[in-house]
């Protein structure tokens, strides 16, 4: 049964209501309305100029209504007289087409016409820096080694803990948080759901960590690589493969407990794995964590090349139990929904495929990488736009609207990077 929003306000004390989406850049967009009117707004959808965000589109197309979907409403636990809706997006009558959301709910609906639904969870890892973003907001936390460090996790204990507190008490299923492995660096940890769900509550979580940081004078960022001596902010997923309540991904009696389809499914996001950086590190930041040089805790913990293996987290897939793989390739700029839906696309193209990921390979990527036959990630955002480009199955599933779309922006956005002039280029080649 759907959700009554009018009800629903009465009944939960609700005086506002946020109308979000996230668009090809991921940033969240809303309208707050007064629940006077949500009811209104649920038949219709809340009114945006789609030109004047990130969605690839001009003036005078007409508008974009964001119509709530009432199953995601979130009381925001520091606000909770708002409440958060994410929506679908549509123009002229019809889902817009190259609206994250949409994109991952054809995703879902294509894996679901085959009784398939995937399920995920993501492991998200943020600084929380000073105000001015130039350093980290702890000055006391300076170890070489600061994972897992209590001292420096308690002197962020009011953060974290509000944090987590708010996951409680929204039903996500918190169950751990850490200090990372860079100075100043965190990760929370909920329970894995639908994909659709999980997209929903990573965009929520970015934007609550923000906010909740900020209440308490700091600032969160999600940006992959803001230190060039620390670790990057990964987003690893958890991905696995249901039907009827039955992992599909799970054959205990199979090498490293995965079954065949695990294989085809995982087959096809290694083989699609250069077109999919564009969707998963979707920022010229991004390169900065797949490709960088040794950090002061002595790993990067990214991948650089398109391996996968046991229980090793120097590849880029993971099997750390039966039933499931870690996909480490994602940093902390991939948009929720995209991310989602490209690791779908390319699974489900695997499955058609019936793609071999070949043998795990039980090597040190770090120290033995050399010795792998394994393919490298691109090196730059463009080189992966160039590859999602070129890649056939990832454009017929995720559908051209969308894909004409981002690379149009994206491709906007490394030309806007190629033409600033840094100081590394100005000390470097002033007197040549």
């Amino acid at each position: 049964m759907t959700l009554d929003l009018v009800a629903a306000a009465e009944e939960r004390g609700i005086r506002y209501f946020l109308i979000s989406f996230l668009d090809l850049f991921g940033v969240m967009r809303a309208k707050l309305v007064p629940a006077s009117a949500i009811g209104a707004m649920a038949r219709s959808g809340a009114g945006f100029a789609g030109f004047a965000t990130w969605l690839d589109m001009t003036p005078a197309d007409p508008d974009v209504l964001a119509m709530p979907d009432a199953a995601s409403l979130v009381q925001l636990p520091w606000k909770p007289e708002v409440g958060w809706l994410a929506a679908d997006p549509w123009m002229a009558g019809a889902p817009l087409a190259q609206a994250p959301r949409n994109v991952l709910r054809r995703q879902v609906a294509a894996a679901a016409a085959q009784g398939l639904e995937m399920r995920t969870g993501v492991e998200c890892e943020f600084f929380l820096l000073a105000p001015d973003a130039l350093a980290v907001a702890d000055p006391a936390d300076r170890a070489a080694k600061p994972c897992y460090d209590q001292a420096a996790l308690m002197r962020r204990y009011d953060v974290i803990a509000e944090l987590c507190d708010a996951m409680q008490s929204l039903g996500w299923g918190a169950y751990q948080n850490d200090h990372e492995d860079a100075n100043g660096q965190f990760e929370m940890n909920w329970a894995y759901a639908d994909a659709l769900t999980t997209a929903d509550r990573h965009a929520f979580f970015k934007y609550m960590a923000k906010a909740i940081a900020e209440k308490h004078g700091l600032r969160a960022t999600f940006m992959p690589k803001p230190f060039v001596g620390l670790t990057g902010s990964g987003c690893h997923a958890h991905v696995s493969l249901w039907q009827d309540g039955r992992n599909l991904f799970e054959d205990v009696g199979a090498e490293l407990g995965i079954s065949g389809l695990c294989r085809r499914f995982l087959g096809g996001v290694l083989a699609h794995a250069e077109g999919l950086c564009a969707l998963t590190n979707p920022t010229v930041n991004s390169y900065k964590r797949l490709n960088a040089a040794g950090t002061s805790s002595g790993a990067t913990w990214a991948p650089n090349a398109i391996s996968w293996a046991g229980n090793n987290r120097t590849h880029m897939v993971r099997i750390p139990e039966a039933g499931r793989f870690e996909f480490r390739l994602a940093d902390g700029a991939a948009n929720p929904y995209l991310m989602q839906a490209g690791l779908l696309a390319a699974g489900l193209a695997g499955l058609a495929s019936k793609a071999d990921p070949g043998p795990p390979l039980a090597l040190n990527m770090v120290t033995e990488g050399h010795l792998a036959d394994a393919r490298r990630l691109p090196l730059n955002l463009l080189d992966a736009l160039r590859a999602f480009e070129a890649s056939g199955p990832l454009r017929a599933a995720l559908g051209e609207e969308f894909v004409q779309a981002y690379l149009k922006l994206k491709q906007q956005d490394w030309a806007a990077y190629a033409r600033a002039l840094s100081a590394w280029e100005v000390e470097t080649t002033l007197d040549v």
